[in-house]
């Protein structure tokens, strides 16, 4: 087979593994009800399905992207597929929700290693097929994206249809096909690091992992109050440990999070502050959006499910667009934009705080997946070109990090901003808050140059 077809499959398996991380996080909130109902839960309990998931992604993704430079990128994508149809299989029997939620963590750590092993792999099919990285990440932004979008709408059809293990369930074959794609048309790895599994242990900075992910659980159980007694407790616990994690990162090598490459990569760590608050803008609305339209406009969840879809619609739409723009425009000009048009998109949601009609609900969701997928794709090229080959796995995983973080930043505010009520009012405020966060994105992105040695 020609190396064009081949490109094109490869990309096909990779877009389909790196979905599944974004799509598992989105389709579970339509089972929450479900799965109280179901194990006798209250309403703090349950988030714990998501939080376990949240934080077991935002430590494995650092973590799989410096095993994807280590060990070979294709080897550990296919190891992750392995570990997501095996739990995603077994998940629907467990017998009580801890299990469930232990299940939902070793499933986002087998979802973790399918996008930092895509990236290091785009390089060697750019090379390859002798085409630009900008189409292949294109395409595999535009799965993720889409699927992120999506996923509500799903996750409510298997859950109506079938119940909340239809939401495991569909990912044994989704897994297996992009192992087998993957599997028969990427690149077999190039030869990097073997060792026995002592040597392996003893370089995987054990401490550091432990530390990175007490620190970011302690900090989230403060600010999501899930012990109102201990909160200040809990922050402070988590702000040492988070130090006694910076020290140790900047002492030991290999480190599992390298610090040192953010500080001697100036565009990277400017990458990845404009990441970070860009995602906490888009959730805000992905998030704060459909509470607001079932609880203060009315609308049935299914409704809300189908004025939500202009936005993957239009995220499907604008990547191929992005994509072109960047090759003819660079990278930093259409980052630009992007941002400048996510501004706007946000402010125009301050037209939901006089009216709810459907087709201008409609019109700001379409308005909102256009700087969504631009944005997304800029972000990403723009942390392939700040980066040296054998650094991307790491940097990558390290990016969808950044992801989580602005989301779960946004989930908190958007507890503190609805607190006192899911309405109009509060919407405005939040609207408010988009716009400085926009600002703050712009400002960054002005900031950003691609690194050019």
């Amino acid at each position: 087979m020609s190396n064009k077809p081949r490109t094109a499959l490869a990309v096909a398996g990779l877009s389909l593994g790196t979905s599944l991380n974004p799509l598992n996080s989105s389709m579970i909130a339509v089972a929450l009800v479900v799965l109280r109902a179901d194990f006798g839960l209250d309403v703090a309990t349950v988030t714990w399905v998501i939080t376990a998931f949240y934080l077991t992604s935002a430590a494995g993704q650092p973590l799989m992207g410096r095993l994807a430079d280590r060990f070979g990128p294709r080897r550990l994508f296919n190891f992750g597929m392995v570990l997501v149809a095996v739990t995603c299989a077994l998940a629907p029997f467990a017998p009580n929700f801890a299990l469930l939620c232990v299940a939902r963590a070793v499933m986002a750590l087998g979802t973790a290693t399918a996008y930092p092993s895509a990236v290091v792999i785009v390089g060697a099919l750019a090379r390859t097929a002798n085409v630009k990285s900008t189409r292949p990440l294109g395409r595999i932004q535009m799965a993720n994206t889409s699927a992120a979008a999506v996923g509500p709408v799903v996750g409510g059809l298997l859950v109506s249809l079938v119940g909340w293990q239809a939401l495991f369930m569909i990912n044994v074959p989704l897994s297996l096909a992009a192992l087998l794609i993957v599997r028969k048309y990427a690149p077999v790895d190039e030869d990097r690091e073997r060792g026995s599994a002592a040597e392996l242990l003893r370089d995987s900075d054990i401490p550091g992992i432990l530390g990175f992910i007490g620190s970011l659980t302690l900090v989230m159980m403060a600010l999501l109050n899930v012990l109102p007694d201990a909160r200040w407790w809990l922050l402070a616990g988590g702000t040492v440990l988070a130090a006694l994690f910076v020290w140790r990162e900047l002492k030991f090598s290999p480190p599992f999070l390298d610090l040192r490459l953010l500080g001697r990569n100036r565009p990277l760590l400017l990458v990845y502050l404009g990441f970070a608050v860009f995602n906490g803008i888009y959730y805000f609305a992905f998030f704060g959006l459909p509470q607001l339209l079932q609880e203060a406009a009315g609308y049935d969840p299914g409704v809300v499910g189908l004025l939500m879809l202009p936005l993957a619609a239009m995220s499907v739409i604008a990547t191929p667009f992005a994509v072109r723009a960047i090759d003819r425009f660079r990278v930093r000009r259409v980052l630009i934009a992007g941002v400048l048009f996510l501004v706007a998109a946000a402010g125009a949601m301050w037209l939901l705080t006089a009216s709810f009609a459907i087709p201008l609900v409609l019109l700001l969701t379409a308005l909102m997946g256009i700087p969504w997928s631009v944005v997304s794709i800029a972000s990403s090229q723009g942390m392939y070109v700040s980066t040296q080959p054998h650094e991307r796995g790491v940097a990558a995983g390290i990016f969808q990090t950044c992801r989580y973080l602005g989301a779960i930043t946004a989930t908190v505010m958007i507890g503190i901003f609805y607190g006192s009520g899911v309405n109009q009012a509060n919407w405005g405020l939040m609207v408010l808050t988009m716009l400085v966060l926009g600002a703050v994105a712009f400002g960054v992105t002005l900031l950003w140059r691609e690194r050019t040695g």
